[in-house]
């Protein structure tokens, strides 16, 4: 039980459709598997509470909240209805990101209005939630936030939305922890390398490609075991980070990627 009694807020933790489970659900179950009360947040309110309702029938806490990250308001409300309810935030996961769903493209191709909507989900939205949580961790001198930002902010990526968004996510976990250290809040930012997730295969099989074809060629990249990671791989690299074991772990990139970063 790492998180007992810590409350923890997973913005992103709905999910895309499709036929495997997501890092934002997966890492909301998780959470409350090792005794986090968890605050589901997603714009999708129906894919929040089902993962909200996917942890309380394993007999655990866990509630859903609609929220746009585009929308500083939804978060601002957020983050009251938690403190109005709860008293304290322990915990704040940062999940939500999107990629070829948004529009990403070359940057030859990449259209404007792609691009400020891949900055306003996958970077701003962090931004906005961080500066509505942490004014609450500061005067309970603790606290966790942990982003998921991906493999393709450090390995070449051919599309420039997505690892633009993704690489200056590591600069705001990095400035966070920096200038909050002295307030007792660790900062750290996980980044997944191939995973097989809905968001990661759905949208390369909509594209036309059979959904065996997808698997077997991610997973031919990958050194350990070629065989993708899972949702549950991300999950258990949260929890961890989010616990009092890594209580003197801050500032950290932590590559969950089956050994991606150093092929």
């Amino acid at each position: 039980m790492l998180l007992r009694e810590k409350v923890a807020i997973v913005v992103g933790g709905g999910q895309t459709p499709g036929e495997t489970i997501g890092n934002g659900r997966a890492t909301a179950i998780q959470f409350a598997r090792e005794g986090a009360t968890v605050v589901v947040a997603d714009s999708d309110l129906a894919s929040a509470q089902q993962t909200a309702e996917m942890i309380m029938a394993e007999g655990h806490s866990g509630s859903a909240v609609e929220a746009d990250v585009r929308q500083e308001r939804d978060i601002s409300e957020m983050v009251q209805q938690v403190i109005d309810r709860w008293q304290q935030i322990d915990i704040l996961h940062n999940n939500v990101g999107v990629s070829i769903a948004g529009g990403d493209a070359r940057i030859e191709d990449i259209t404007t209005d792609a691009f400020n909507l891949l900055v306003e989900i996958n970077l701003r939205g962090m931004v906005l939630t961080s500066k509505h949580v942490l004014p609450h961790m500061r005067r309970a001198g603790s606290g966790s936030i942990i982003n998921i930002a991906s493999m393709a902010a450090i390995k070449p990526y051919p599309l420039v939305g997505y690892k633009t968004t993704k690489a200056a996510v590591i600069a705001l976990t990095e400035q966070i922890a920096a200038t909050h250290a002295r307030y007792g809040i660790r900062a750290n930012v996980i980044l997944p390398g191939l995973m097989n997730t809905p968001m990661a295969i759905e949208s390369r099989v909509a594209a036309n490609k059979a959904r065996e074809e997808v698997i077997a060629e991610r997973d031919q990249q990958v050194p350990l075991g070629r065989k993708m990671g899972s949702a549950w791989d991300v999950a258990h690299a949260a929890c961890f980070l989010a616990s009092d074991k890594a209580g003197y772990i801050t500032g950290v990139t932590l590559p969950v990627d089956g050994g991606l970063s150093v092929s």
